[in-house]
């Protein structure tokens, strides 16, 4: 049976690190990596976990978010609000304020802000926000800040704090103080980022009481707050959603047990805003037929938060009419909503489709059939839908496969790994 189971907003802080050894000595020192758990929302690790849910519907349910998160990428929601995605697939323990209160957030590499709910709040349970007035270290940041002219979209509060206002294409939305405070991020060593700027939400309407951790590339995001303590460097192993251990997020230079010989690497392309990590998607072979892009200069997002990979409709039409090529049988009629195509599973299928991904700088990447497929009852689904505009590389299809970024040089690699040993 197949197996279907992803610089100019200067530094506010130094990134310390005290490990076992260095509290003999009683001071601190300055390391540049160091690694944290993710966790699938819908995993036995999550505090979202439904035990009730097959594997299936875990799956159904991702991919319903990828619709729906669509929309943000496609500037839904109007009214000349910020739009970014919302709602990612994986989860980061984070231990915010002084004393340490933990938190989780969504990981997203298509979002910026850090932000989580805060007291008091509208839209939130107050059991498990935030209360800035217990932090000794929490400061509201002022109109005339740096960081709140970073905002794409900001006001200015009765007292000159700088407020922030996200909305999101269905309509959710968190609005909030600009602030900073420490983040300390729980890993084996103590990891602690004095003065981070996050946002803290007062009035949220958004699924789930989780925040956002934004590892994109605009100026407010982690990532970009990290800066030089990391290299600019981060990197993601994802595992299957029924994965019996955590996926692993690493900042700083930490690639291990990967085979860098088989990694592909390709450019990065800076577009407006500056939030998404674009590569270039020359063409894919399906089976022995290859569909052509035609195109040059970056055209597909790589995001950590949308399930599905997303294609752009006219490419989105000829993979596949590759893919019934390449399965030969016909497709079902009504596939199951987001899904688009989908086939009667019989099991000399297993022996079927594969598929390469061919990028920018000759990086070639074969996906694994878990990549692209899963079985829904009795039918085998293709995990890509279509789209007006965009295209993006959803996190199924990054499954164990160490994808490494490295923003000095605007450059992301593939590395087929094991993730459970990363």
């Amino acid at each position: 049976m197949m197996n279907f189971n992803a610089q100019f907003l200067p530094l506010l802080f130094s990134l310390s690190i005290l490990t076992s050894s260095e509290a003999c000595h009683d001071h601190k020192t300055l390391i540049s990596s160091f690694s944290i758990d993710l966790i699938h929302r819908d995993s036995v690790f999550s505090p979202f976990y439904n035990s009730s849910l097959s594997h299936s519907q875990i799956i159904m349910k991702a991919a319903r978010r990828s619709a729906s998160r669509l929309k943000h990428f496609q500037g839904g929601g109007g009214g000349g609000a910020v739009i970014t995605p919302n709602r990612g697939d994986y989860l980061m323990k984070m231990l915010l304020g002084t004393p340490l209160v933990e938190l989780h957030a969504a990981a997203d590499t298509g979002s910026d802000l850090v932000w989580v709910p805060c007291l008091p709040c509208g839209g939130c349970d107050p059991q498990n926000a935030f209360d800035p007035s217990k932090s000794s270290t929490f400061n509201v940041l002022p109109c005339d800040s740096q960081p709140c002219g970073s905002l794409p979209r900001q006001s200015c509060g009765d007292s000159n704090q700088c407020r922030y206002f996200y909305k999101y294409g269905d309509q959710s939305f968190t609005t909030g103080d600009l602030a900073t405070d420490t983040i300390n991020f729980g890993s084996a060593v103590s990891v602690s980022s004095p003065s981070t700027v996050i946002g803290c939400g007062h009035d949220n309407q958004f699924e789930d009481n989780t925040g956002i951790a934004g590892l994109g590339g605009g100026p407010l995001s982690l990532i970009s707050q990290l800066g030089d303590e990391i290299n600019h460097k981060f990197s993601y192993c994802l595992l299957p959603f029924s994965s019996s251990t955590t996926s692993k997020l690493k900042f700083g230079d930490q690639l291990n047990n990967v085979n860098g010989d088989a990694a592909a690497s390709t450019p990065l392309f800076t577009k407006t805003p500056t939030t998404f990590y674009y590569v270039n998607l020359e063409g894919v072979t399906v089976g022995h037929k290859t569909v052509q892009t035609g195109q040059t200069g970056g055209n597909i997002i790589i995001d950590s938060g949308t399930t599905l990979t997303v294609l752009e409709s006219g490419f989105y039409s000829e993979l596949r009419d590759a893919v019934r090529e390449a399965v030969g049988v016909e497709p079902v009629t009504n596939p199951p909503e987001p899904l688009d195509l989908c086939f009667r599973y019989e099991p000399e299928m297993e022996q079927g489709v594969e598929f390469v991904l061919h990028f920018t700088d000759n990086a070639d990447l074969r996906l694994h059939r878990g990549n692209m497929f899963t079985v829904k009852d009795d039918l085998l689904c293709l995990l890509v839908i279509p789209s007006d505009s965009i295209s993006i590389l959803g996190n199924i299809a990054q499954i164990n496969f160490q994808v490494a970024f490295d923003l000095v040089q605007n450059k992301v690699s593939f590395a087929p790994a094991d993730c459970t040993a990363i």
